[in-house]
């Protein structure tokens, strides 16, 4: 799974791009493209796709700071990955667009609940109190889960684009 120079040199940009995108719609609250990023680049380097992913929360961490919040970064990620790496393989061309842009949909529906295990124990929180954090966040929820199904338009392109690059830089 050692990525080799090319590779390197690819998912440090596709890092980069994922934290540029975020910055660039920071003024959108829960609107952003890293689930589109992080599907589209599982759909095409698979388990190597982690290597973007965490290049883009060690950038996060970096600039933003290493506070309490990040903690979360390091699993909420890995999870829509582990969404997107359960998708066959051989998905119907037809389908694909309506099952990716589901499951950053999903992920986003469930942010909310996978950043309250931190919250929890970082904050002393019982199950009630966590349980209030979690509806108290549901709006934000809704708007990450929309906001990334309509998002989810841009990860077929992507995914086009990723494979063509590919074919490109392949060695003779």
């Amino acid at each position: 799974m050692k990525p080799d120079v090319k590779e390197v040199a690819i998912f440090g940009m596709l890092g980069a791009l994922m934290y540029a995108s975020k910055i660039m719609m920071d003024l959108l609250p829960n609107i952003h493209l890293i689930g589109v990023f992080i599907v589209a680049t599982t759909v095409v380097y698979r388990k190597k796709a982690l290597y973007p992913l965490y290049i883009f929360v060690f950038v996060t961490g970096l600039f933003s700071g290493f506070a309490t919040w990040w903690i979360a970064y390091l699993y909420i990620w890995t999870v829509l990955w582990v969404m997107a790496m359960l998708i066959p393989k051989n998905l119907p061309k037809k389908n694909a667009p309506v099952v990716y842009m589901s499951v950053c949909a999903l992920h986003g529906m469930i942010y909310g609940i996978l950043y309250a295990p931190v919250q929890a124990l970082i904050f002393g929180l019982d199950f009630k109190a966590s349980m209030t954090w979690i509806v108290a966040g549901l709006p934000w929820d809704v708007i990450h889960a929309v906001s990334n199904f309509i998002c989810g338009l841009l990860i077929v392109p992507i995914i086009t684009v990723l494979r063509q690059a590919e074919k490109l830089t392949r060695k003779p």
